[in-house]
Protein backbone atom coordinates (compact mmCIF):
# COMPACT_ATOMS: atom_id res chain seq x y z
CA UNK A 1 0.00 0.00 0.00
CA UNK A 2 1.43 3.38 -0.95
CA UNK A 3 1.25 6.35 1.35
CA UNK A 4 -1.06 8.21 -1.00
CA UNK A 5 -3.43 5.23 -1.22
CA UNK A 6 -3.48 4.85 2.57
CA UNK A 7 -4.01 8.49 3.45
CA UNK A 8 -6.75 10.37 1.69
CA UNK A 9 -7.54 13.62 3.48
CA UNK A 10 -9.71 15.01 0.69
CA UNK A 11 -12.66 15.08 3.10
CA UNK A 12 -10.65 17.27 5.47
CA UNK A 13 -9.53 19.58 2.67
CA UNK A 14 -13.13 20.01 1.54
CA UNK A 15 -14.14 20.94 5.08
CA UNK A 16 -11.33 23.49 5.38
CA UNK A 17 -11.95 25.18 2.03
CA UNK A 18 -13.44 28.67 2.31
CA UNK A 19 -12.67 28.80 6.06
CA UNK A 20 -9.84 30.48 8.01
CA UNK A 21 -8.18 27.05 8.05
CA UNK A 22 -7.85 26.92 4.25
CA UNK A 23 -4.24 28.10 4.66
CA UNK A 24 -3.50 24.69 6.22
CA UNK A 25 -4.37 22.70 3.10
CA UNK A 26 -1.10 23.20 1.15
CA UNK A 27 0.89 22.67 4.35
CA UNK A 28 -0.85 19.36 5.06
CA UNK A 29 -0.46 18.23 1.45
CA UNK A 30 3.24 19.11 1.42
CA UNK A 31 4.01 17.28 4.65
CA UNK A 32 2.20 14.15 3.53
CA UNK A 33 3.94 14.19 0.16
CA UNK A 34 7.46 15.00 1.35
CA UNK A 35 7.80 13.66 4.90
CA UNK A 36 5.35 10.79 5.35
CA UNK A 37 7.29 8.43 3.11
CA UNK A 38 8.95 5.02 3.29
CA UNK A 39 12.28 6.68 2.53
CA UNK A 40 11.98 8.71 5.72
CA UNK A 41 10.28 6.03 7.85
CA UNK A 42 11.47 2.52 7.05
CA UNK A 43 8.67 0.75 8.95
CA UNK A 44 5.93 2.71 7.22
CA UNK A 45 5.20 0.10 4.49
CA UNK A 46 4.80 -2.62 7.14
CA UNK A 47 2.48 -0.45 9.24
CA UNK A 48 0.36 0.50 6.24
CA UNK A 49 0.18 -3.17 5.28
CA UNK A 50 -1.40 -3.81 8.68
CA UNK A 51 -4.09 -1.24 7.95
CA UNK A 52 -4.69 -2.80 4.53
CA UNK A 53 -5.06 -6.24 6.16
CA UNK A 54 -7.75 -5.15 8.61
CA UNK A 55 -11.05 -6.97 8.03
CA UNK A 56 -13.84 -5.00 6.41
CA UNK A 57 -16.19 -4.46 9.34
CA UNK A 58 -18.81 -1.75 9.66
CA UNK A 59 -19.66 -1.17 13.33
CA UNK A 60 -23.29 -0.74 14.30
CA UNK A 61 -22.35 1.71 17.05
CA UNK A 62 -19.38 3.93 17.91
CA UNK A 63 -19.02 5.14 21.49
CA UNK A 64 -16.82 8.21 21.90
CA UNK A 65 -18.19 9.41 25.25
CA UNK A 66 -17.02 6.48 27.41
CA UNK A 67 -13.66 5.75 29.05
CA UNK A 68 -12.93 3.23 26.30
CA UNK A 69 -13.35 4.41 22.71
CA UNK A 70 -15.51 1.51 21.63
CA UNK A 71 -16.91 0.08 18.41
CA UNK A 72 -19.53 -2.65 18.46
CA UNK A 73 -21.58 -4.81 16.15
CA UNK A 74 -24.89 -6.52 16.81
CA UNK A 75 -23.54 -9.81 15.44
CA UNK A 76 -20.39 -11.30 16.98
CA UNK A 77 -17.43 -11.82 14.67
CA UNK A 78 -16.50 -15.37 13.76
CA UNK A 79 -13.31 -16.70 15.36
CA UNK A 80 -11.16 -16.31 12.25
CA UNK A 81 -12.15 -12.69 11.73
CA UNK A 82 -11.65 -11.88 15.42
CA UNK A 83 -8.20 -13.46 15.36
CA UNK A 84 -7.27 -11.62 12.16
CA UNK A 85 -8.40 -8.34 13.68
CA UNK A 86 -6.36 -8.75 16.86
CA UNK A 87 -3.25 -10.05 15.09
CA UNK A 88 -3.29 -7.16 12.63
CA UNK A 89 -3.78 -4.52 15.30
CA UNK A 90 -0.94 -6.03 17.35
CA UNK A 91 1.25 -5.46 14.29
CA UNK A 92 1.06 -1.75 15.16
CA UNK A 93 2.75 -2.27 18.56
CA UNK A 94 3.43 -0.30 20.73
CA UNK A 95 0.03 1.20 21.54
CA UNK A 96 0.64 4.01 24.04
CA UNK A 97 -2.57 6.09 24.31
CA UNK A 98 -6.02 4.60 24.80
CA UNK A 99 -7.90 2.42 25.70
CA UNK A 100 -9.81 1.21 22.65
CA UNK A 101 -12.13 -1.71 22.01
CA UNK A 102 -12.60 -2.53 18.36
CA UNK A 103 -15.50 -4.93 17.95
CA UNK A 104 -14.41 -7.10 20.87
CA UNK A 105 -10.65 -6.64 20.59
CA UNK A 106 -9.61 -4.70 23.69
CA UNK A 107 -6.43 -2.63 23.20
CA UNK A 108 -4.95 -2.18 26.68
CA UNK A 109 -2.62 0.73 26.03
CA UNK A 110 0.36 1.88 28.11
CA UNK A 111 -1.46 4.98 29.31
CA UNK A 112 -4.92 4.96 30.83
CA UNK A 113 -5.58 8.14 28.87
CA UNK A 114 -9.16 8.25 30.12
CA UNK A 115 -7.77 9.21 33.55
CA UNK A 116 -6.28 12.36 32.06
CA UNK A 117 -9.45 13.14 30.12
CA UNK A 118 -11.58 12.71 33.24
CA UNK A 119 -9.33 15.17 35.10
CA UNK A 120 -9.62 17.72 32.30
CA UNK A 121 -13.17 17.44 30.96
CA UNK A 122 -15.06 18.99 33.91
CA UNK A 123 -12.98 22.17 33.77
CA UNK A 124 -12.93 23.17 30.10
CA UNK A 125 -15.42 25.21 28.13
CA UNK A 126 -18.01 23.26 26.17
CA UNK A 127 -16.62 21.76 22.96
CA UNK A 128 -20.06 21.60 21.33
CA UNK A 129 -19.78 22.84 17.76
CA UNK A 130 -16.14 23.87 18.23
CA UNK A 131 -13.14 23.58 15.91
CA UNK A 132 -10.37 21.98 17.97
CA UNK A 133 -6.64 21.37 17.57
CA UNK A 134 -4.90 18.65 19.60
CA UNK A 135 -1.12 19.21 19.55
CA UNK A 136 0.94 16.07 20.17
CA UNK A 137 -2.19 13.95 19.92
CA UNK A 138 -0.58 10.51 19.70
CA UNK A 139 -2.89 7.95 18.11
CA UNK A 140 -5.87 10.24 18.60
CA UNK A 141 -7.56 8.86 21.71
CA UNK A 142 -8.26 12.31 23.11
CA UNK A 143 -9.27 13.60 19.69
CA UNK A 144 -12.01 10.97 19.57
CA UNK A 145 -13.09 11.95 23.09
CA UNK A 146 -13.22 15.61 22.01
CA UNK A 147 -15.54 14.60 19.18
CA UNK A 148 -17.59 12.63 21.70
CA UNK A 149 -17.87 15.83 23.75
CA UNK A 150 -19.49 17.56 20.78
CA UNK A 151 -16.63 19.12 18.82
CA UNK A 152 -17.57 19.80 15.21
CA UNK A 153 -14.06 19.25 13.85
CA UNK A 154 -10.95 17.90 15.60
CA UNK A 155 -7.52 18.05 13.99
CA UNK A 156 -4.76 16.19 15.79
CA UNK A 157 -1.11 16.67 14.90
CA UNK A 158 1.79 14.45 15.90
CA UNK A 159 5.09 13.95 14.06
CA UNK A 160 5.34 10.26 15.06
CA UNK A 161 4.25 8.23 12.01
CA UNK A 162 3.20 5.11 13.93
CA UNK A 163 0.62 7.14 15.85
CA UNK A 164 -0.84 8.41 12.59
CA UNK A 165 -1.11 4.84 11.27
CA UNK A 166 -2.81 3.75 14.50
CA UNK A 167 -5.33 6.52 13.91
CA UNK A 168 -5.81 5.21 10.36
CA UNK A 169 -6.56 1.77 11.82
CA UNK A 170 -9.38 3.29 13.90
CA UNK A 171 -10.54 5.39 10.99
CA UNK A 172 -10.69 2.25 8.83
CA UNK A 173 -13.75 1.28 10.89
CA UNK A 174 -15.21 4.60 12.09
CA UNK A 175 -14.92 6.52 8.77
CA UNK A 176 -15.36 9.86 10.52
CA UNK A 177 -15.47 13.12 8.61
CA UNK A 178 -14.84 15.07 11.82
CA UNK A 179 -11.62 13.65 13.35
CA UNK A 180 -8.25 13.70 11.59
CA UNK A 181 -4.68 12.99 12.73
CA UNK A 182 -1.80 14.27 10.61
CA UNK A 183 2.00 13.73 10.84
CA UNK A 184 2.92 17.31 11.71
CA UNK A 185 4.61 19.20 14.48
CA UNK A 186 3.30 22.52 15.72
CA UNK A 187 6.14 24.26 13.87
CA UNK A 188 4.56 23.04 10.60
CA UNK A 189 1.34 24.94 11.21
CA UNK A 190 0.88 28.30 9.45
CA UNK A 191 1.90 31.24 11.63
CA UNK A 192 -0.66 33.64 13.09
CA UNK A 193 -3.52 31.32 12.08
CA UNK A 194 -5.95 32.41 14.82
CA UNK A 195 -8.52 29.84 13.67
CA UNK A 196 -9.24 27.33 16.47
CA UNK A 197 -11.83 27.71 19.21
CA UNK A 198 -9.87 25.38 21.52
CA UNK A 199 -6.27 24.19 21.41
CA UNK A 200 -4.98 21.33 23.55
CA UNK A 201 -1.29 20.84 24.32
CA UNK A 202 -0.93 17.77 26.52
CA UNK A 203 2.43 16.22 27.34
CA UNK A 204 4.31 18.48 24.91
CA UNK A 205 5.70 21.54 26.70
CA UNK A 206 8.63 19.80 28.40
CA UNK A 207 9.73 18.34 25.07
CA UNK A 208 10.18 21.80 23.52
CA UNK A 209 13.59 23.48 23.60
CA UNK A 210 11.87 26.82 24.06
CA UNK A 211 8.69 26.51 26.14
CA UNK A 212 7.96 30.23 25.85
CA UNK A 213 7.96 29.94 22.05
CA UNK A 214 5.63 26.95 22.33
CA UNK A 215 3.15 28.99 24.36
CA UNK A 216 3.34 31.78 21.78
CA UNK A 217 2.70 29.30 18.95
CA UNK A 218 -0.32 27.96 20.81
CA UNK A 219 -1.73 31.44 21.37
CA UNK A 220 -1.33 32.33 17.69
CA UNK A 221 -3.34 29.27 16.66
CA UNK A 222 -6.32 30.34 18.77
CA UNK A 223 -9.12 32.63 17.77
CA UNK A 224 -9.31 35.79 19.90
CA UNK A 225 -10.82 34.65 23.18
CA UNK A 226 -10.24 30.97 22.35
CA UNK A 227 -9.31 28.51 25.07
CA UNK A 228 -5.96 26.84 25.67
CA UNK A 229 -5.89 23.57 27.61
CA UNK A 230 -2.32 22.94 28.76
CA UNK A 231 -1.24 19.71 30.47
CA UNK A 232 2.40 19.15 31.36
CA UNK A 233 4.95 17.94 33.88
CA UNK A 234 5.53 20.30 36.81
CA UNK A 235 7.65 20.43 39.96
CA UNK A 236 6.94 21.95 43.34
CA UNK A 237 8.27 25.45 43.95
CA UNK A 238 7.65 29.17 43.47
CA UNK A 239 7.35 31.26 40.32
CA UNK A 240 11.11 31.14 39.80
CA UNK A 241 11.43 27.34 40.11
CA UNK A 242 12.32 25.46 36.92
CA UNK A 243 13.97 22.03 36.79
CA UNK A 244 16.46 21.64 33.94
CA UNK A 245 17.58 17.98 33.85
CA UNK A 246 21.31 17.61 33.31
CA UNK A 247 20.84 14.63 31.00
CA UNK A 248 17.73 12.49 31.18
CA UNK A 249 14.51 12.72 33.16
CA UNK A 250 12.72 9.42 33.77
CA UNK A 251 15.05 7.99 31.12
CA UNK A 252 13.66 10.48 28.59
CA UNK A 253 16.41 12.34 26.78
CA UNK A 254 14.17 15.02 25.29
CA UNK A 255 12.99 16.75 28.47
CA UNK A 256 14.33 20.31 28.39
CA UNK A 257 12.74 21.96 31.42
CA UNK A 258 9.95 21.39 33.94
CA UNK A 259 8.48 24.48 35.62
CA UNK A 260 6.56 24.83 38.84
CA UNK A 261 2.85 25.52 38.57
CA UNK A 262 3.46 29.11 39.65
CA UNK A 263 6.17 29.59 37.02
CA UNK A 264 3.86 28.14 34.37
CA UNK A 265 1.12 30.58 35.34
CA UNK A 266 3.61 33.42 34.98
CA UNK A 267 4.76 32.17 31.59
CA UNK A 268 1.18 32.09 30.32
CA UNK A 269 0.49 35.58 31.58
CA UNK A 270 3.74 36.85 30.05
CA UNK A 271 2.48 35.44 26.73
CA UNK A 272 -0.67 37.58 27.13
CA UNK A 273 -3.03 34.75 28.08
CA UNK A 274 -5.78 35.79 30.46
CA UNK A 275 -8.05 33.99 32.93
CA UNK A 276 -5.26 31.54 33.71
CA UNK A 277 -6.56 28.76 35.97
CA UNK A 278 -4.92 25.73 37.54
CA UNK A 279 -7.60 23.04 37.39
CA UNK A 280 -5.69 19.92 38.41
CA UNK A 281 -2.36 18.76 39.84
CA UNK A 282 -1.81 15.00 40.10
CA UNK A 283 0.97 12.51 40.73
CA UNK A 284 1.42 10.05 37.88
CA UNK A 285 1.43 6.48 39.18
CA UNK A 286 2.35 3.11 37.67
CA UNK A 287 -1.36 2.31 37.66
CA UNK A 288 -1.92 5.04 35.09
CA UNK A 289 1.19 4.40 32.96
CA UNK A 290 2.41 0.82 32.71
CA UNK A 291 3.57 -1.97 30.43
CA UNK A 292 0.88 -4.19 28.90
CA UNK A 293 0.72 -6.86 26.23
CA UNK A 294 -0.01 -4.03 23.78
CA UNK A 295 3.04 -2.02 24.94
CA UNK A 296 5.66 -4.46 26.15
CA UNK A 297 8.56 -2.05 26.59
CA UNK A 298 9.62 -0.46 29.87
CA UNK A 299 7.21 1.98 31.45
CA UNK A 300 6.91 4.25 34.48
CA UNK A 301 7.86 1.78 37.22
CA UNK A 302 11.15 1.18 35.38
CA UNK A 303 11.84 4.92 35.33
CA UNK A 304 11.47 5.43 39.10
CA UNK A 305 14.04 4.85 41.82
CA UNK A 306 13.34 1.27 42.96
CA UNK A 307 14.03 2.21 46.58
CA UNK A 308 12.14 5.54 46.56
CA UNK A 309 9.19 5.94 44.17
CA UNK A 310 9.04 9.68 44.92
CA UNK A 311 12.13 10.07 42.70
CA UNK A 312 13.03 9.20 39.14
CA UNK A 313 15.88 6.82 38.45
CA UNK A 314 18.10 9.91 38.08
CA UNK A 315 17.07 11.32 41.47
CA UNK A 316 14.68 14.04 40.26
CA UNK A 317 11.14 14.44 41.65
CA UNK A 318 8.82 11.76 40.26
CA UNK A 319 6.32 12.82 37.57
CA UNK A 320 3.71 15.32 38.72
CA UNK A 321 1.36 16.74 36.09
CA UNK A 322 -0.77 19.87 36.05
CA UNK A 323 -3.64 21.04 33.90
CA UNK A 324 -4.13 24.75 33.27
CA UNK A 325 -6.70 26.56 31.17
CA UNK A 326 -6.31 30.06 29.75
CA UNK A 327 -7.91 32.35 27.20
CA UNK A 328 -6.24 34.02 24.25
CA UNK A 329 -6.52 37.81 24.27
CA UNK A 330 -9.79 38.79 22.64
Amino acid sequence: MTTQAAIDFSTLYARLADTPLAACIPVFQSVLREQFTAERWGDLPRWLACVAALPDITPDAVYLDEDTVRLSTSVALDDNTQQQLEKTLRGLHPWRKGPFNIVGTAINTEWCSNWKWNRIAPHISSLAGKTVLDVGCGSGYHAWRMRGAGANLVIGIDPSPLFVVQYLALQHFIRSDSVFVLPLGIEDMPAQLQAFDTVFSMGVLYHRRSPMDHLLELRQLLKPGGELVLETLVVEGNENTVLVPRDRYGRMGNVWCIPSVQALQLWLEKNRFRDVKVVDVSITTPDEQRSTSWMTYQSLKDFLDPSDSSKTIEGYPAPRRAVLTAKAPG
